[in-house]
């Protein structure tokens, strides 16, 4: 009898955080990972993790620039041309600055890597998962995304206003919730294809305090003794929406990593007019590039 093929999962930020825990778990349910990474040394340690274990998982590194948004159409055209399958995305890479970066391409970062790389990612290998039956796509979004102030369209999406550390979580919240509403979106325009679409809130992770405070490392190993912000609930709920067969054929949802219940997007992430302008506008945006 043939041996079962491995499914073939895309999975961004899978260097730490929750995208390693979550590659890891895909590895030991016998997946063939392909990982996006900006630092060639820690996906090799990435790589070397996942293979101690789960010994023979198939592991290919993707270099990419989340921050050019040319650089992740190459990667993705890069992605499609090895893998004419694909059976699952997970749209995982995030950052949340404390100061105002702008990109080469003259992006807000967090608007950049957040939310624009991935719609462009997910772009990009579309065909690729159409042709798999019952293909996800996994998004981490982020409660976060209720305290993003007032969102303007299509002027957020290139907003390079500065902020200070304390002002950062309204553009944060705001890119998350940029997210959810390409979900929604994603998940209506695939309807009937057999192709799903979800996203999720991970919940507080200790892994996500912020790489550029200087006191991140000691207040994780804090919080991680006094079990607050435990990142293997958000790692275990991207691996449910992404494996799990309850979950096939279930699209357009956005869930809480508590219970794994239904939330209802903030306004106006959850107006469908609201979504699909913004699918409209990103589209305008990274076209004319």
């Amino acid at each position: 009898m043939p041996t079962p093929a491995r499914p073939t999962i895309v999975i961004t930020g899978a260097t730490s955080g929750l995208g390693r825990l979550a590659a890891i778990e895909f590895a030991k349910q016998g997946a063939h990972l392909v990982l996006t990474a900006r630092d060639p040394g820690r996906a090799e340690a990435t790589r070397a993790d996942i293979r101690l274990a789960a010994p023979g998982t198939p592991v290919d590194v993707v270099d990419v620039d989340l921050t050019r948004m040319a650089d992740v159409r190459r990667a993705g055209r890069e992605i499609a041309e090895r893998h004419d399958r694909i059976d699952v995305l997970v749209n995982n890479a995030g950052v949340h600055a404390f100061e105002q970066r702008v990109t080469a391409d003259g992006h807000p970062e967090m608007i950049a890597v957040n939310y624009l790389a991935p719609w462009l990612l997910t772009r990009e290998l579309l065909p690729s998962l159409a042709a798999t039956r019952g293909a996800r796509i996994v998004n981490v979004g982020s409660e976060a995304s209720r305290r993003h102030g007032t969102l303007a369209l299509p002027g957020d999406l290139t907003d390079t206003e500065p902020f200070t550390a304390r002002g950062s979580s309204v553009f944060y919240g705001k890119s998350k919730l940029l997210d959810i509403m390409f979900t929604l979106e994603l998940a209506h325009r695939l309807d009937g294809t057999g192709v799903t679409a979800n996203v999720l809130d991970p919940g507080f992770n200790v892994t996500g305090l912020g790489r550029e405070l200087g006191f991140a490392a000691p207040l994780e190993k804090l919080l991680t003794r006094l079990h607050i912000g435990d990142p293997r609930r958000g790692a275990g709920l991207i691996v449910k929406l992404a494996t799990d067969p309850s979950f096939a054929g279930r699209s357009g949802g956005y869930y809480s990593v508590k219970g794994t219940r239904r939330l209802v997007p903030t306004r106006p992430g959850d107006d469908p007019e609201w979504q699909a302008r913004l699918w409209s506008e990103t589209e305008r945006l990274l076209d004319a590039a």
